[in-house]
């Protein structure tokens, strides 16, 4: 099925997001994201929520195979993905919007994540799943 071909291509590319992300605030840390003074508690906590963030993004990756057949998986990560972009929101509204890779970050998280489980639900009813 063409759709499905692309759905699966979509998310490859999609999961990049998290995966550099995730990496990279392993990797590099605070940093990586702008912080100019740290403790040892805000490194953990980057380092914590990275690792999420990469899982998250291996997970979907994993998926991809036969992503018609995993529709509980997707609503997870969706669901785990879109509250995260809530959270992100309440900050921002609070505090600004940061600089534009947290802005299209919460683009991912609020609008493109929801549209890809949402066509991920159709391929898979398309697929008899």
């Amino acid at each position: 099925m063409f759709e499905k071909r692309i759905l699966q291509l979509v998310v490859l590319v999609a999961s990049l997001v998290p995966i550099g992300a995730g990496l990279g605030g392993i990797i590099v840390g605070p940093w990586l994201f702008g912080a100019r003074s740290y403790s040892v508690d805000l490194i953990s906590h980057v380092g914590y929520l990275s690792g999420l963030l990469l899982a998250i993004g291996l997970l979907f990756v994993f998926s991809v195979p036969n992503i018609e057949k995993h529709k509980s998986r997707f609503l997870i990560l969706g669901f785990i993905v879109f509250v995260g972009g809530i959270a992100r929101l309440y900050e921002g509204m609070l505090t600004g919007f940061g600089t534009l890779p947290h802005q299209l970050a919460l683009g991912m998280e609020l609008v493109v994540t929801p549209l890809i489980i949402l066509w991920q639900r159709r391929v898979a009813r398309l697929g008899g799943y």
